[in-house]
């Protein structure tokens, strides 16, 4: 049991997956529902100050490296055209919106880094990315048990 729910707290870190399959991943293997949720929040919560230190000190490091350089706005310009017109349109609630849609490339990955680049205040961004988060968990989470339910 603690091996999977450890498991699917690195899926819910990992920004090949987040909650969106951690929480599937945990619930098939038969952990409790609530402790599921939990975790898998947490955990992807916690990409937020990871995030923003990596944005703040490790990034400015790496940017001189030619590849690095190259990967970071490849990544940061899907970032901008993914969240771009709703975080600049409507700030924390565009944000919010965008990092609660369950699909893949809309997560809290993705919400860091849009707040990023277009300045928003960093007690806001991360309000809108833990709201947007634990609304997409709850969709993943209430989704994956109804599926569950339906196949017994």
């Amino acid at each position: 049991m603690y091996s999977d729910l450890f498991i699917a707290m690195l899926w819910s870190i990992s920004p090949l997956g987040e909650a969106k399959v951690g929480i599937p991943y945990a619930l098939l293997n038969g952990i409790n529902i609530y402790l599921v949720f939990l975790f898998c929040f947490l955990a992807n919560v916690m990409v937020f100050p990871i995030m923003t230190f990596f944005l703040d000190v490790i990034n400015r490091y790496f940017i001189r490296w030619y590849y690095y350089k190259k990967a970071a706005i490849f990544v940061a310009r899907r970032a901008k055209v993914g969240a771009g017109n709703n975080v600049k349109k409507y700030g924390f609630w565009g944000l919010m919106i965008f990092v609660l849609i369950p699909l893949p490339g809309t997560g809290v990955y993705a919400g860091t880094i849009a707040g990023y680049l277009f300045g928003l205040e960093r007690k806001k961004a991360f309000l809108a990315n833990s709201i947007g988060i634990f609304i997409s968990c709850v969709i993943v989470w209430v989704g994956t048990i109804a599926a569950m339910n339906g196949f017994n």
